[in-house]
């Protein structure tokens, strides 16, 4: 179990343009080889090299867990095909949605998930069946943009260091795992725009501290 740092697109902010569950590692193919490689090699996953509806910010875009991937309507068939192959017969599902920003708007892990409030009640039920989790609307610091604020192993939650006390209820309620406070490269809040990983593993952005990553190290039990 480790920590490790890295860049991509010359960015710190890996989370935007990555992601990861416990099975395989989506990575923009305009990435450099070596790091995506070097995130395949390191969180132990499939490595598959595609772009969400032609774009990088492949982490903004989608969510996942175990148990399925969503993925927004714009997305092109040979990106789904990409995915589908490596995730092992997970669902994946294709939402409607003026919204469409799923890696910002969904926090989950293999046990809850927390969702924008903002949504509709017909589309967190859909979010429901492809993750396999209850999925429960609520805030992280008072914002909506959950999927962003905070990063979700099934070993522990790391959140913006402003989370409300009930807001931490809520998440370890539904995600059934610790919650601790923490930020990435430097000081930044939006944790999940900065880290990616798997229960085992997880890789941060180059800015990182020492600080944050013993942080990040206690929080998401990555550290012995």
């Amino acid at each position: 179990m480790a920590i490790f740092l890295l860049s991509l697109f010359g960015s710190a902010s890996i989370g935007v343009y990555s992601l990861v569950t416990s099975e395989m590692a989506i990575v923009p193919p305009q990435a450099v080889e070596k790091n995506s490689e070097y995130v395949e090699e390191w969180l132990g996953v499939s490595l598959v090299k595609t772009t969400i509806g032609g774009s990088i910010v492949v982490g903004a875009l989608a969510c996942a867990n175990s148990n399925g991937v969503i993925l927004p309507h714009y997305v092109r068939k040979e990106e789904t095909e990409a995915i589908k192959a490596a995730s092992n017969d997970s669902n994946i599902t294709i939402i409607k949605t003026k919204r469409t920003a799923f890696g910002n708007m969904v926090l989950a892990n293999d046990r809850g998930a927390i969702c924008d409030p903002r949504l509709k009640a017909k589309t967190i039920k859909t979010i429901s069946n492809a993750l396999g989790v209850e999925v429960v609307p609520g805030e992280v610091a008072g914002l909506p943009y959950v999927g962003s604020l905070a990063l979700a192993t099934n070993r522990g939650v790391l959140a913006h260091p402003l989370l409300k006390s009930e807001e931490q209820q809520l998440l370890e309620e539904v995600l059934k795992a610790p919650v601790s406070l923490g930020s990435i490269n430097c000081g930044i809040p939006y944790v999940a725009t900065g880290l990616i990983g798997t229960s085992k593993d997880v890789v941060a952005g180059y800015l990182t501290t020492g600080p944050e990553m013993f942080i990040i190290g206690q929080a998401l039990d990555v550290v012995k």
